[in-house]
């Protein structure tokens, strides 16, 4: 009964952390990681599977969103994230929990702040010039980050899009098809630390690919102010929720 509680548990977590994959153009580790923990799966191992699932949710979401997708902007954040990703991988637990609540929650008010600059300062954002090594430099801070935590940056990859001046639609098709190669890089050292179970991951990983269809599918039909909106509330929500969660863990 325990074991097929845990694995219904699985599914249902997947199902809503992929929803909002699909919606929001997020990994869905913020939802999916505690959510993960709270059921009775370790923390490492509940990181490890967060990331095994972004890829398929990801590349679910990214097909439903394809004709969105700057591939040439994708291509610079995957080579940034997939460093960052790697980097933060190797670092998860050496770095002291207060500084990195501190770092994820400061990093989510700057991207959320970035994502309105054009509103909050134009001048500003005017000056902006989104260059590849922009792009990568800030890629590979945001997984650097988030991937100290077990995440993939995916979070934070719209808001930032914003910022380097992609349309919030062309931002959540991007940052999806981004999560799929700067996941993977993260799962290969999961996978050598032997912290991935594997059938409790494969329900993540069905539950999420579904949501993610009908997140996608809701995305397309949602105003793009609104969609906008609803992101900087979801960012901004889950950054204090998981630095509180950290600090308290210190």
């Amino acid at each position: 009964m325990g074991m097929d509680y845990l694995l219904f548990s699985c599914f249902v977590i997947g199902l809503v952390a992929g929803f909002m994959s699909g919606m929001f153009g997020i990994g869905g580790g913020s939802v999916r990681t505690p959510l993960l923990i709270l059921s009775g799966i370790p923390p490492l191992s509940a990181f490890a599977i967060n990331l095994v699932v972004i890829p398929f949710s990801s590349l679910v979401g990214a097909l439903t969103h394809r004709l969105n997708v700057d591939v040439r902007t994708g291509v610079y954040v995957v080579i940034g994230g997939s460093l960052g990703s790697f980097v933060g991988a190797l670092l998860v637990g050496l770095v002291p929990r207060i500084v990195l609540a501190f770092l994820f929650l400061a990093s989510s008010v700057v991207t959320v702040f970035g994502m309105y600059l054009n509103k909050i300062a134009p001048k500003v954002y005017g000056k902006i010039n989104p260059t590849p090594r922009s792009i990568i430099f800030g890629a590979f801070i945001l997984n650097l980050i988030t991937g100290m935590r077990g995440g993939s940056g995916g979070s934070l990859f719209p808001p930032f899009l914003r910022m380097m001046k992609l349309d919030i639609r062309r931002a959540i098709a991007t940052s999806l098809f981004s999560t799929i190669f700067t996941a993977t890089v993260a799962i290969l050292v999961y996978w050598y630390r032997g912290n991935i179970l594997w059938v409790p991951a494969i329900l993540t990983i069905i539950g999420s690919m579904l949501g993610a269809r009908i997140g996608g599918k809701v995305s397309l039909r949602t105003k793009p102010k609104w969609l906008q909106m609803l992101l900087a509330i979801l960012i901004l929500a889950l950054a204090i929720v998981s630095a509180l969660k950290i600090m308290r863990t210190v």
